[in-house]
């Protein structure tokens, strides 16, 4: 029975599984969308949500930490230059799964998963509405200025 096994080893020892996940998460940062199985990324998305909400501070406590898990400056640049600005202001939920089908070779589940605020596809875009304006002559706006202030003499 697997009562309260919150962690799926993908098949793996922890060092393979770490490697496996820091590799999935570099290439998510970088490319913004990869195509791998449903179970991985089930995983990924476990692992790189919490690193996301840390780049919104931009300290170097939280850059030390990241850089500590990627060992690499590349996705280090690329999470707090660019993709920090895009998800400051969602609460959660920086990835989206889309399942795909299955694999030809061996019938194994496949699912896309991507960042979320870099489709393009499901981002509403703000219409910008057009409102007629009357802006006002200079004749109508004298008429107006000109108003007697004389008293009106009472019958």
């Amino acid at each position: 029975m697997r009562h309260r096994k919150t962690v799926n080893h993908l098949g793996r020892p922890a060092g393979h599984r770490k490697a496996l996940l820091m590799n999935l998460a570099k290439s998510l940062i970088m490319h913004k969308r990869i195509v791998t199985t449903l179970t991985k990324a089930k995983e990924l998305r476990k692992f790189v949500e919490p690193i996301l909400t840390r780049t919104k501070k931009d300290t170097t406590h939280a850059r030390r930490t990241i850089f500590s898990i990627f060992q690499d400056k590349e996705p280090l640049k690329e999470l707090f230059n660019q993709i920090a600005e895009k998800i400051e202001q969602r609460p959660g939920g920086y990835t989206r799964i889309i399942k795909l089908g299955n694999r030809v070779g061996d019938n194994a589940k496949m699912a896309m998963i991507e960042l979320v605020d870099y489709n393009q596809l499901y981002v509403k875009e703000k219409k910008v509405i057009k409102t007629t304006r009357r802006s006002r002559t200079k004749k109508a706006t004298e008429g107006v200025q000109e108003v007697s202030t004389t008293p009106i003499a009472d019958k």
